[in-house]
């Protein structure tokens, strides 16, 4: 497995409305909705959705604008991380109940694929396949606003605000925090909480604290009172809202699921040999230089 404010309120309503009045309520699995960012030029449309094998004609299109990516993003991260261009495109395609969320990215280099899935259970978004990708390497933080857009289209399902917001600061808190301390321990950082709360554990902010803490300490991660702190508000918000905790645990379980069914596939293990192949032909050169260029003392 391979992951901006308003500049005009009432055109964002606007779109919205125009939006709702073509998603389809009768979605079903297999169904596919596309987006794409509004500041994509037309050579680079037509490359992303060869990419993404789709017949425009044959899914739902929806454009996501950079007005758009700076409201659900501008409170977490700077204006010049989220630029100016809506760049970003998605592909959902939905899936059987049960089956969880897959995802896969290309030229995404900030977000990783556990942390829009871990994200995009948060928002409420269930059983999908999601491609995620740009005409070149971005950060990857504007593909979340696209792909909750989408789910809602496709499912006729309206995802709260708050859940939007919350779901994109922690995208964003995963990524900073990846920074310091690696992607994969800051994305089972988060899996790992959002599990105990959904086991109904935590009650009060010293429980959270002391998950927190907890947890952390078991992953080898060092957290600074800044980063603590960012958790606690960002996990309080998230037990405020009316999520369905049973299923962000049963979305939770099916990623683990779906992780370690690919590791044990075919190409899992093509993926697991070309890794090892790449160290062992590493370690052979090494050693052949360092053989090549010993110096052997002169004895009398």
């Amino acid at each position: 497995m391979k992951s901006k404010l308003f500049k005009s309120t009432m055109a964002v309503f606007a779109g919205w409305f125009a939006f709702a009045s073509i998603s389809f309520a009768d979605a079903a699995p297999g169904d596919v909705i596309v987006t794409l960012g509004e500041d994509l030029n037309s050579d680079q449309r037509s490359k992303l959705l060869d990419e993404m094998e789709v017949n425009e004609d044959e899914v739902l299109l929806v454009e996501v604008t950079n007005e758009e990516e700076h409201h659900y993003l501008g409170d977490y991260i700077s204006a010049s991380r989220i630029g100016t261009n809506a760049l970003s495109s998605t592909k959902i395609t939905l899936l059987e109940e049960g089956e969880g969320v897959n995802v896969e990215t290309n030229r995404i280099d900030w977000v990783t694929e556990a942390m829009y899935a871990n994200a995009l259970v948060t928002a409420g978004v269930e059983d999908a396949d999601i491609y995620v990708t740009a005409p070149f390497n971005v950060s990857g933080t504007a593909a979340l606003t696209g792909l909750i857009k989408a789910y809602e289209l496709s499912t006729d399902e309206v995802i709260p605000e708050e859940q939007k917001q919350v779901a994109n600061e922690e995208m964003v808190k995963t990524a900073q925090l990846g920074e310091n301390v690696g992607v994969d321990k800051a994305a089972e950082l988060m899996t790992r909480i959002k599990e105990e709360i959904a086991e109904g554990n935590v009650e009060t902010e010293e429980d959270l604290r002391d998950l927190i803490d907890r947890i952390a300490r078991e992953l080898g991660i060092e957290l600074t009172e800044d980063e603590k702190n960012g958790l606690v508000s960002l996990f309080q918000r998230m037990q405020n809202l009316d999520i369905d905790w049973n299923q962000v645990q049963d979305q939770i379980g099916k990623i683990r699921d779906n992780l370690s069914e690919f590791l044990a596939s075919e190409e899992g293990q093509g993926l697991i040999d070309s890794i090892l192949n790449f160290f062992n032909s590493l370690i052979d050169a090494i050693r052949s230089w360092v053989s090549s260029n010993v110096i052997i003392p002169f004895k009398n």
